[in-house]
């Protein structure tokens, strides 16, 4: 768990397993974001616009890994996805359900 948000926070990373934080603001790219996590201060810088309540990248995603959000599988990364850019529908999908995808990139 995340504890709690620090004042002027740009996003919210919930659990240590998180490849991604959630956007507390519009970020634009160009500018360097922050955020804590469990007492420590993280930044990221932004290679991309990233909508209020969408998701940033706050490590590189390599192709295939499974992306987490609240220490959960959200979905896997259709194409490698760098620090600071947007997680949305167009660089991952969803495999819950998707048989086609049993046994398929469970890298973490």
């Amino acid at each position: 768990m995340a504890g709690q948000v620090q004042a002027g926070a740009d996003a919210i990373r919930m659990h240590a397993d998180d490849h991604v934080a959630t956007a507390l603001r519009d970020l634009k790219a160009g500018e360097t974001i922050s955020f804590t996590f469990a007492g420590e201060r993280f930044q990221v810088a932004m290679s991309e616009d990233v909508a209020f309540g969408h998701k940033v990248a706050i490590v590189d995603i390599p192709e295939g890994t499974h992306v987490k959000k609240y220490g959960e599988t959200i979905g896997r990364a259709t194409t490698d996805i760098a620090v600071g850019r947007h997680v949305h529908v167009h660089n991952i999908e969803g495999i819950r359900g998707r048989g086609d995808q049993a046994g398929k990139g469970a890298s973490a």
